[in-house]
């Protein structure tokens, strides 16, 4: 049976979003040459990857002399607002705290971390005016 189709981005096409959100626009080549300095893949399967996200309408695709330059359609903030907001309706029931307690727990953050952490609660609290 085929898989359903998924709203959301696999580990694979993540991978390559965050190479695109990165680079900017890049070749089957270019992007390949990234995803090769973790583990080896072949140009045709990088190729076909970046045809289906295109299919998928994750990526727009321009023609650049004899190849193809690809792009990210959506913003790296708003595709990871949907993966956190997917996870924490489905695995946290909606609970923020859960959701934080769980990764605090799992990641030992550095202090600078725990700096920055601080600083996006604060800025949370003044954009809703809360003190």
């Amino acid at each position: 049976m085929a898989r359903p189709a998924d709203d959301h981005p696999t580990p694979g096409e993540l991978a390559v979003l965050k190479i695109l959100w990165e680079q900017g626009p890049s070749t089957v080549r270019e992007v390949m040459e990234v995803l090769n300095e973790q583990r080896l893949r072949a140009y045709t399967s990088v190729m076909s990857l970046l045809n289906v996200m295109t299919d998928k309408g994750l990526l727009t695709r321009r023609p650049k002399g004899r190849a193809f330059q690809y792009e990210a359609r959506v913003a790296r903030e708003k595709t990871l607002g949907h993966l956190v907001e997917d996870l924490l309706g489905r695995a946290f029931e909606g609970s923020a705290s859960a959701l934080v307690a769980h990764l605090l727990d799992r990641s030992d953050p550095t202090p600078q971390e725990m700096k920055e952490i601080r600083r996006a609660i604060n800025r949370y609290q003044k954009q809703r005016g809360e003190t």
